[in-house]
């Protein structure tokens, strides 16, 4: 029996879509689906979500970051084995929910929660054995980040590209960073939840481009990961704040997750 009241699911285009009301929001919310795998007979298939940033919604990284093409290539390569990958809304909360809880609406449950139970019991190729990966841009990368630190027992590992690392940094990117302020319940950085599960913490990832005005933020969490003997990889890359960057790195992100079940 499913735990949500309604769920409405189509496929178009190679991909899946799915609206859910979801527990966490009490409202419906969307995610995108790319499921290569084509034998019906296979279970426990590894789980990617993929966060988006500010501004975006479900269908930013498969329209905008190709990515679904991207992992089909690696597959058909033998470079990864096939993948499903989840595309969430971050729950449209004015230009950025930040992934984290608020005191109307809990972001972060929908993600952790919501969106592994939907799928679940969507696509039997998924169990509770399947190995469960988070990945993200931007805030998107943030939310990776967190939730990946927050949850260690939940995710085998995670990644960030072009992260922002702390909730203060929203403040860049959206219009009304104080309302925000007002509604967010958790408003802490990467770092603190890292440092506070640092003996629990998979091996890990994230990357950013040297033209990218985070640089510096995520320069600084590696600086701050080395200092405190947290293992992690850590890469930079040419490049800046865009579609052209993410679509080109996730790879990287992929072939990691590929090494880590």
């Amino acid at each position: 029996m499913s735990q949500f009241f309604t769920t409405e699911i189509a496929s178009f285009g190679g991909l899946d879509f799915i609206t859910v009301k979801s527990n966490a929001l009490q409202r419906r919310a969307d995610i995108t689906v790319f499921n290569p795998v084509t034998d019906d007979s296979a279970r426990n298939v590894p789980l990617v979500i993929l966060l988006h940033g500010v501004y975006g919604s479900h269908w930013a990284w498969a329209v905008k970051g190709q990515v679904h093409q991207t992992a089909q290539r690696l597959i058909n390569e033998a470079q990864i084995r096939p993948m499903l990958l989840a595309m969430p809304s971050d729950g449209l909360y004015a230009d950025g929910s930040g992934y984290v809880p608020h005191r109307t609406a809990n972001y972060e449950k929908w993600i952790v929660e919501d969106v592994i139970q939907v799928l679940k019991e969507q696509y039997a190729v998924l169990s509770d054995d399947s190995p469960i990966f988070i990945t993200g841009l931007s805030m998107g990368g943030f939310g990776a980040l967190r939730l990946g630190a927050k949850y260690p027992q939940l995710f085998k590992s995670f990644s960030g590209l072009s992260s922002i690392t702390h909730f203060e940094q929203i403040g860049l990117f959206v219009k009304d960073f104080q309302q925000l302020r007002l509604d967010a319940i958790e408003q802490d950085g990467v770092l603190d939840w890292l440092l506070k599960h640092q003996s629990r913490l998979p091996l890990f990832r994230f990357d950013c481009g040297i033209e990218d005005p985070l640089i510096e933020h995520n320069r600084t969490l590696h600086t701050a990961l080395t200092s405190h003997q947290i293992p992690h990889l850590y890469e930079e890359y040419k490049g800046g704040h865009t579609w052209g960057y993410w679509e080109e790195h996730i790879e990287q992100t992929l072939l990691f997750f590929e090494k880590q079940y």
